[in-house]
């Protein structure tokens, strides 16, 4: 009798941590909250924490970060009197978007670039905030090498 009573029981155990395992949220879910925030600043100086270096390059807590699906317009070496007015622009307004509440890195392929730069795809709400700057004129969707801004 008692045997049987035990089997009465485990297939409601079975049955009860199922369930809590179902209700839990998925890992994926819980990879891509919205949990990093910093006041970020354009980069000035050798040392560099927290700042914004151009439109797709920045640094977080001490770690050099390129946005991995956009490319933007360079502010260090522009080609063009209309690239450096666009990487100004895009420069403003990666800070302005950073600033603005918290987001979330997410890695999609490789962990760094060939410079050792960390390469993140930066979300808020679900949303890659590389895809608020192309939809602003500001980037372009990463193609695998950068483009001349200069002849577009």
């Amino acid at each position: 009798m008692r045997q049987q009573g035990a089997m009465h029981i485990a297939p409601a155990l079975l049955l009860a941590a199922a369930f809590a395992a179902a209700s839990a949220a998925p890992p994926a879910l819980a990879d891509t909250r919205d949990n990093e925030a910093a006041a970020f600043g354009l980069c000035a100086g050798p040392g560099r924490v927290t700042c914004v270096v151009d439109g797709d390059t920045f640094w977080y807590r001490g770690t050099k970060i390129r946005i991995a699906d956009i490319n933007a317009p360079e502010v260090s070496h522009p080609g063009c009197a209309y690239e450096a007015r666009l990487a100004a622009a895009a420069t403003r307004r990666l800070t302005e978007l950073l600033n603005a509440g918290p987001f979330s890195l997410a890695t999609e392929g490789r962990e760094t670039d060939r410079y050792g730069r960390a390469l993140r795809v930066v979300m808020r709400g679900g949303q890659s905030l590389g895809t608020v700057l192309e939809r602003e004129g500001l980037a372009e969707h990463w193609i695998g090498h950068r483009r001349n801004w200069c002849t577009a």
